[in-house]
């Protein structure tokens, strides 16, 4: 017996399993990757109402300066964050902004530095279902812009450029390292390329900001430095100026 439907589960069909619908989320979508940073992060939205609660992600939407905000634990990996990827963009969520962690691929970026996204070399093994291999994938170009100016703007040391996205967190090996170097790589990580990479199938805009956590290349172990700590925090501060001033723009 063949499949009765073309794909057996896809993101419109999850978004409405959740009961959500455009009319219920913001005009922007701050996405960070563990629940307990959604939590701080929600400490700062106004009048917040939650969307859903389904598996262990969460969904809010509230109003941050009078903006119609959505916030998520939107993933720590690929593969959960083309799940909430697929919600967001099925309700149609125009904006999206990914504030996340990465590992340093050059010795002069340190823990607690920040890295904009501009492109990415896709690693995971996510992508390859949606797209072919001579897909480019890129952040949001209005939208990195404005991350780097507000980042500036607040005395983060911020980087930009081409990050690589991986599955395979425990094999990063020095030849691999070194390949993905010389492709252009300046930080790596494990959710940037799936984020992207679905939500320009979908044609919205998303881009993608990242708080250095350890060093590739000196071996640099920065989670429980003060500094790393410092840098997720000034990241939701980060996201919610560039809500205000995309607003405006």
């Amino acid at each position: 017996m063949r499949m009765q439907k073309e794909v057996h589960l896809t993101g419109k069909d999850l978004t409405g399993m959740v009961q959500l619908r455009p009319q219920d989320v913001g005009k922007y979508a701050i996405v960070p990757g563990p629940k307990d940073r959604l939590d701080v992060l929600m400490k700062k939205i106004e009048n917040p109402v939650r969307n859903f609660s389904f598996m262990e992600y969460t969904m809010h939407t509230g109003t941050y300066q009078g903006i119609k905000v959505t916030a998520i634990n939107g993933g720590r990996f690929s593969t959960d964050t083309s799940i909430t990827t697929e919600v967001m963009c099925n309700a149609q969520i125009p904006n999206i902004i990914r504030i996340g962690t990465c590992g340093a691929l050059d010795e002069n970026i340190k823990v607690g530095d920040l890295v904009v996204v501009d492109k990415i070399i896709r690693g995971d093994g996510v992508t390859p279902y949606y797209v072919d291999s001579n897909f480019k994938t890129v952040a949001d170009k209005k939208i990195s812009d404005t991350l780097e100016k507000v980042a500036k703007d607040l005395g983060a040391n911020v980087y930009r450029g081409t990050v690589w996205t991986t599955d395979a967190l425990l094999r990063e090996t020095r030849e691999l390292v070194e390949a993905k170097r010389k492709e252009g790589a300046m930080a790596v990580d494990m959710v940037s390329s799936t984020l992207l990479t679905i939500a320009q199938t979908y044609n919205i805009k998303a881009g993608s900001i990242l708080a250095v956590s350890d060093n590739v290349i000196t071996g640099e172990m920065g989670f429980m430095n003060p500094l790393y700590y410092m840098a997720e925090t000034k990241l939701i501060e980060i996201a919610l100026e560039t809500v205000k001033r995309l607003e405006e723009k």
